[in-house]
C-alpha cells in the first residue's frame, strides 16, 4: 500500500468517524430538529404573526424529494463546471479553439 493510498483511506476513516462517534455516544435516543422549526417556535411564542402564509406547502415526502433535487442539481451544475475548467488546464489548446466558435 502507497503512502498516498494510506493517507486517503485514513482520511475516509476519519470522515466516517467523524459522523459515527456522535450517533453511537448518543444511543440514537436524541432528537435532531431544524434551526427553522426552533425559530418558528420562539416566534410564535413572542407573539409574531408571518405577513403571509406560504403559496404551496409539500407534504414531508414531496418536501425531501423536492430538497434532493435541488441538491442534485447543484452537484450536477458544479461537477460539469469543474469539469471545464480542469479540461482548460489540462488541454489548453482545445479550450482556445472552443472559445473562438
Amino acid at each position: 500500500m502507497t503512502r498516498r493510498a494510506l493517507v486517503n483511506a485514513l482520511l475516509v476513516l476519519a470522515v466516517v468517524a467523524l459522523f459515527a462517534v456522535p450517533l453511537l455516544l448518543n444511543g440514537g435516543s436524541s432528537e435532531y430538529g431544524g434551526t427553522d422549526a426552533a425559530v418558528t417556535e420562539e416566534l410564535e411564542a413572542d407573539g409574531y404573526t408571518p405577513w403571509f402564509d406560504s403559496l404551496f406547502s409539500p407534504t414531508g415526502e414531496v418536501e425531501s424529494g423536492l430538497f434532493a433535487l435541488q441538491a442534485a442539481l447543484g452537484g450536477g451544475v458544479l461537477g460539469y463546471v469543474l469539469g471545464r475548467l480542469r479540461g482548460r488546464r489540462t488541454n489548453p489548446a482545445a479550450a482556445a479553439g472552443a472559445d473562438e466558435r
